[in-house]
């Protein structure tokens, strides 16, 4: 049926912005009023950071505890939430002073996470994504992504806007659309082609999306 066709979607780049290339992004995005948060992974090197959105200038940035390995990350009012990869635990972060509020446990391993009205939603590198209380970070529910009837694995760093959920597919150079009422896949972009030969053979994966 024509209404469950899947949009193909090309990017465009319109600006570009300089980027640390010793960040291991896994975290990224603008909040409402304008901040540009960044978190990063590595054992032992994870940080949360404040970016300038109009330069890429780090602005401040602070450690995570520990050996933690840094994932996804969202802005909740005055917090900030932040996803470890195989820890166990997510970080609360007070916004103001980008100090640490505290660690509650999560099942399974952290991907991405960003913030759907109510609620968060969080990727764990499988094909489900799970809804979680910004308020406690309990776990309320999850939905199984599909393309097409088949299940889509790797789900990866999120982004949600205007009810939709935006995952990069890990270790790929797409991008997909989701709606997390039923986890249909309803549009896929394809961001091959963003860097030239010369500067794609230098980077990594595409990683971290706002």
């Amino acid at each position: 049926a024509a209404d469950t066709a899947v949009e193909r979607l090309r990017p465009t780049v319109v600006a570009e912005l300089p980027h640390d290339a010793d960040a291991f992004t896994q975290g990224l995005e603008l909040s409402p009023d304008g901040a540009l948060y960044e978190g990063t992974g590595l054992a032992g090197h994870s940080q949360l950071r404040e970016l300038d959105p109009a330069t890429g200038a780090v602005r401040r940035q602070v450690p995570l505890p520990g050996r933690l390995f840094g994932e996804g990350i969202t802005v909740v009012g005055d917090r900030i939430w932040q996803l470890t990869w195989r820890d166990g635990v997510a970080l609360e972060w007070d916004r103001a002073g980008l100090t640490l509020r505290r660690q509650v446990p999560i099942e399974g391993e952290g991907w991405g996470l960003c913030r759907d009205g109510a609620r968060l939603v969080r990727s764990d590198g499988t094909d489900r994504l799970r809804f979680h209380d910004p308020e406690s970070f309990a776990e309320t529910g999850s939905v199984a992504v599909t393309l097409d009837g088949e299940p889509v694995t790797a789900i990866n760093e999120l982004e949600c806007v205007e009810g939709q959920v935006w995952a990069n597919v890990w270790q790929t150079d797409r991008l997909v659309r989701i709606d997390p009422a039923d986890g249909r896949v309803t549009a896929v972009v394809d961001a091959a082609g963003l860097l030239d030969p010369e500067r794609r053979a230098d980077a990594d994966v595409l990683n971290g999306i706002a």
